[in-house]
């Protein structure tokens, strides 16, 4: 007798990590529902990749969730702030840290799992190479998943514990890259940049960057070029 495949709720930015980590849910036998935000980012480029991905990887349903963060600001991804560019390293958190966004977003992932009768919710965030936002790390990460516990109703009555997985967190983006193509990911379809203008990316911000030293590590060019 086969096991029941599980629904879990996996966030899709239309970036690299998001759509690896989409394939691995899917790879561990879980049934994916993408769930991607429209939070007033600068550009579009990253809904219409969030869109090719989930057809391409079949999703059971995907569903775009509007917010506005461009009422709080602060972040070059939400305000009129120029998106840092070049080799220069940045003091402390970047501009580009959108206030609280992660927690944003898990905390309308968790609503849509309970829906479900999931378990589970997926997503990129990673500790390695990133941009040294608060709320990529696993402290977060795990401090969320035991406010999951206590804030459901499954949770509560013990019937489910909720997991957030992340995959991702430990493995650098040459690592990230590696696994995505082992498991079949196109990468052309996705959007990692900043601040791309018309349809290619800037080729300076810190994630095309991290994006195109990850991929000369495998000794591969970037085909979002």
């Amino acid at each position: 007798m086969t096991e029941p495949q599980k629904p879990a709720v996996v966030l899709l930015s239309g970036g690299l990590d998001s759509t690896t980590v989409l394939a691995m849910a899917k790879k561990q036998g879980f049934v994916p529902y993408a769930m991607t935000f429209r939070y007033g980012q600068r550009h579009q480029a990253e809904i219409e990749a969030a869109t090719k991905v989930a057809k391409e990887v079949e999703v059971v349903q995907h569903i775009f969730v509007d917010i506005d963060l461009r009422v709080f600001g602060g972040s070059a991804l939400t305000a009129d702030i120029d998106v840092p560019k070049g080799d220069s390293p940045q003091a402390g958190i970047p501009i580009t840290y959108v206030p609280a966004r992660n927690t944003i977003f898990l905390s309308f992932a968790l609503a849509w799992a309970e829906v479900l009768g999931s378990s589970d919710i997926f997503i990129g965030a990673n500790a390695v190479d990133y941009s040294g936002y608060p709320d990529c790390r696993p402290e977060f990460m795990e401090a969320f998943e035991r406010l999951a516990n206590l804030a459901t109703k499954a949770g509560v009555e013990g019937r489910r514990k909720m997991h957030i997985h992340t995959p991702l967190m430990q493995l650098s983006k040459a690592q990230i890259i590696a696994e995505g193509l082992k498991l079949g990911v196109d990468y052309g379809m996705t959007v990692s940049c900043y601040d791309p203008a018309s349809d290619k990316p800037c080729g300076k911000c810190d994630a095309c960057q991290l994006r195109r030293r990850g991929f000369e590590q495998n000794g591969l060019s970037d085909p979002a070029y």
